[in-house]
């Protein structure tokens, strides 16, 4: 267990709590005690020993298989894991980095105490409860396919993001050979999908681009079944209304009680309702470089990418299906959207701003109500107040994503801004995120790491 973990703690003989006057009595550290970090996850301290006057880390409940340790993603997994009270390392494989440790790929990473990297065909999973799969698209399939059924498997990669695989064939370029796994794999945008997460074994973690469009879009889009204020139309105002006011109550199913206590038709005052119009959706999205892997290419040196902007995959982006399936899932109707993804010259965070055209009769306010309704308990999606624009400084190496909604100068449009940290909750954070839940952990649990700035 790293210092960091301990940063409100102050050791002597024994340790104190946080503010606690110094003649407080010494507690023996192989007492069963407990330490509550941040209020995200308690740990037990039996097992903890000091030795040589240093702390000893204590065994992890939890042991971790790595695929594709040698990556961006694979490395800020082992930077996350670092502070992680359950989660230990115990196998790692980087087939072009085999026999190496992950200080001598990474030498950021030096300090941690980390078994070498071996090829994934020496790879030995009988010590290995997990799996965080960051292998590149297109070799995952086949690698998850001969893994133990025992484990429960977070795959980074986007062999298993599509339910349907002729769509994924037809974007990557190659037949899906895990067909079976396919249908057992759940997409794992953890703050919409939570519940499904829980029960899984197989999740596909989201891209870096659809994360940080879908969680602003789907609240906006989601097909609800709304009861109409009906009060408005009692009172003879005659205006019916297409969305639930704030305030309102709103259903998931037909309350038909409360539609005869009313005295209102059912086919007139219930129906579905969305904020935004499905059509016309634009999203121009940016990413810093490391969004594109760290495998030398020509395209991603720096005198190709420093002091300019690059639009790639103009209208043929492989996140667009991604989009659009989650999008048209949510809303119950198919969805297709205009993108663009912008490579920008800096290393981490991404922004997407997205324009919208407002159903008729919503106003900016009920877009911002309805994201600050649908966010108002979440640890790490934040809506900021009105006004204030989301910059992708204020999440760098943190799992949060940032958003607000602003209205355009054409009446009746609307522009959505948000920021992730691409390496982070758009993909290795997001990942950790889901296995905790996989797993019954608190799902902030080694991810409260605030963001980097300056």
């Amino acid at each position: 267990m790293s210092t960091a973990t301990f940063n409100s703690i102050c050791f002597t003989r024994g340790f104190l709590w946080k503010d606690e006057p110094k003649t407080s009595k010494t507690i023996n550290l192989n007492e069963r005690a407990r330490l509550c970090i941040r209020g995200s996850a308690t740990i037990s301290t039996k097992s903890l020993q000091i030795e040589d006057g240093k702390l000893q880390k204590p065994e992890k409940q939890v042991r971790i298989g790595l695929l594709g340790a040698s990556g961006y993603t694979g490395a800020e997994i082992v930077r996350l894991l670092a502070n992680h009270p359950y989660f230990g390392i115990t196998l790692m494989t980087a087939d072009r980095k085999a026999g190496q440790s992950i200080g001598s790929v990474f030498p950021h990473l030096i300090t941690q105490d980390l078994p070498i990297m071996v090829s994934i065909k020496d790879a030995d999973f009988s010590n290995v409860d997990a799996v965080f799969c960051c292998l590149p698209h297109g070799t995952t399939q086949e690698i998850i396919k001969g893994l133990p059924r025992s484990l429960k498997i977070v795959d980074l990669s986007a062999d298993f993001r599509l339910h349907d695989i002729s769509e994924y064939q037809e974007w990557y370029g190659q037949p899906h050979i895990a067909p079976d796994l396919q249908k057992e794999a759940v997409y794992g945008l953890t703050e919409i999908l939570r519940e499904d997460i829980k029960n899984a074994r197989l999740v596909a973690n989201p891209g870096c681009y659809p994360t940080s469009i879908q969680l602003p879009l789907i609240p906006l889009i989601k097909v609800t079944t709304v009861l109409f204020i009906a009060r408005y139309i009692l009172k003879g105002i005659g205006k019916s209304f297409l969305f639930p006011l704030p305030n309102e109550p709103k259903h998931d199913g037909l309350d038909e009680n409360k539609i005869k206590q009313l005295g209102i038709n059912q086919q007139l005052y219930i129906q579905y309702a969305n904020l935004i119009d499905y059509r016309n959706i634009i999203i121009d999205a940016k990413s810093g470089v490391s969004g594109a892997g760290r495998g030398a290419k020509e395209a991603n040196l720096y005198s190709e990418i420093a002091e300019g902007i690059y639009s790639y995959g103009v209208t043929r982006h492989r996140h667009v299906p991604e989009i659009e399936q989650g999008l048209s899932d949510a809303a119950h109707s198919k969805i297709t959207v205009s993108f663009t993804p912008h490579l920008m010259p800096m290393i981490r965070g991404m922004q997407s701003t997205i324009y919208v055209e407002m159903a008729p009769g919503v106003t900016i306010e009920d877009l911002y109500e309805q994201l600050k309704i649908s966010y108002k308990d979440e640890e790490f999606v934040k809506l900021l107040e009105k006004g204030v624009v989301p910059r992708t400084h204020n999440v760098r190496g943190s799992n949060y994503c940032l958003m607000n909604v602003f209205p355009d100068r054409i009446p009746g449009r609307a522009i959505i801004i948000s920021v992730i940290d691409n390496l982070v909750k758009g993909a290795s954070g997001q990942a950790l995120q889901n296995l905790n839940i996989m797993l019954g952990f608190p799902e902030n649990t080694g991810l409260l790491y605030q963001p980097l700035f300056p």
